[in-house]
């Protein structure tokens, strides 16, 4: 791997002690030490899972940039954009849900779905790259 994927890997590895602390979370809001509405609980859930998800594709990511040679502002997008998704999606889902009785979504909502195109450009970019060197 080049040092660019593996420093990138070593930062995602530590995320997921955060994640971890955030499945300690929901174990106290199943439990019912946390009052929650049943908005906050869906939002707390998605963003939990969101988290996971995209540090875990993020890693998965890695290799494939690696293997296709991206380099430059595409080989950046290709390994950073995924791992920015994985920063703002959840961090819509959290944010946008905080406050007592909370039952909508505030205007943080919005980083939602900002991530959800650094998403898109991430999975199309890393996409496109792999697809021309197997050419």
């Amino acid at each position: 791997m080049t040092s660019q994927s593996l420093g990138i890997a070593g930062v995602l590895l530590l995320t997921i002690v955060t994640i971890e602390t955030g499945g300690y979370y929901l174990t106290r809001v199943a439990r019912g030490a946390v009052a929650l509405t049943d908005f906050q609980k869906a939002f707390a859930r998605a963003g939990h899972a969101h988290a996971g998800v995209f540090v875990i594709l993020s890693l998965v990511a890695l290799p494939y940039a690696d293997a296709a040679g991206a380099h430059g502002f595409w080989g950046w997008l290709a390994r950073t954009a995924i791992p920015i998704a994985a920063i703002l999606m959840p961090a819509g889902f959290f944010f946008s849900s905080m406050g007592q009785g909370r039952t909508k979504p505030n205007a943080l909502v919005a980083l939602l779905w900002i991530g959800a195109l650094f998403l898109a450009a991430g999975v199309l970019t890393l996409g496109i790259l792999v697809l021309r060197a197997a050419a």
